[in-house]
């Protein structure tokens, strides 16, 4: 009588740990630069396309600023390259599953599509919802308070760094829901206990807001609403999706007698 149980994969030594780890940043790395080669032809297109929201708070006819000497080339090279990582996230996060996945059981295998379509769309809605709703509000909210004597046009380097934090930010808020069902799901938490964590979270929500928007409360408020929604959307669907036990009795267990 033989038994096929899940079992993960037979521990590894730390050095090869580490070559395997360099060959998955290596992958990831190689699809980053082959995205963002033919994207360098379009790096003006995908600069403006970025800095669109800000120029339309400001008077018609204001251009950004570029003070430093190689920032007209440096600062859209950055957003494309950022852009060609965005493009190849899917294949990128692949890679970090494939490394952890051989110390995983079977039915927690059965994750990685799932997570990885779930999280590179979730994310990518976080970045739609910050660039065609937030930073409508917070730029009209920048500008409005300038003086009539002050002139104002933004740094390009400025304005990057405070776009990519805003779009970090929101695009990880958007995650929420796909962490909460997965503490649930490997039974890190439960559903009870995350209804009792709500007043916490909602803190949280504001504390976070308030780190990474501008000082007002319309800004704070377009990503503390969203997170705690979100928050409360995780816990409706992990009562879908159940616990280790659940995941344990829908994975498959073959049984050969001999």
């Amino acid at each position: 009588m033989s038994a096929e149980t899940e079992e993960p994969a037979p521990e590894q030594s730390f050095l090869s740990h580490l070559v395997e780890l360099r060959q998955r940043v290596v992958r990831a790395a190689i699809a980053v630069i082959i995205v963002f080669i033919p994207m360098a032809f379009f790096m003006q297109e995908i600069f403006n396309f970025l800095s669109q929201p800000m120029l339309a708070a400001l008077p018609a006819g204001t251009k950004l600023l570029a003070t430093g000497v190689i920032t007209p080339f440096m600062v859209p090279l950055k957003v494309t390259l950022f852009a060609a990582f965005l493009v190849a996230l899917p294949y990128v996060l692949w890679q970090v599953w494939s490394f952890v996945a051989p110390g995983l059981y079977r039915h927690e295998k059965r994750l990685a599509g799932p997570l990885i379509a779930s999280s590179v769309l979730m994310f990518f809605a976080g970045m739609a919802y910050c660039y065609f709703i937030v930073f409508g509000f917070v730029f009209k909210f920048i500008a409005g308070f300038a003086p009539a004597s002050v002139s104002v046009s933004p740094d390009i380097e400025a304005y990057f760094g405070f776009v990519m934090s805003l779009f970090i930010a929101f695009g990880l808020t958007f995650e929420v829901p796909i962490v909460v069902v997965l503490l649930v799901r490997f039974g890190i938490a439960t559903i009870d206990k995350l209804k009792k964590a709500r007043p916490y979270v909602i803190v949280g929500a504001f504390i976070i807001a308030a780190i990474f928007t501008p000082p007002d409360v319309l800004s704070q408020l377009l990503l503390a609403i969203p997170l705690c929604i979100l928050y409360e959307l995780g816990i409706i669907i992990a009562r879908f999706v159940g616990g280790p036990k659940a995941a344990e009795e829908a994975a498959p267990q073959q049984v050969s007698s001999t």
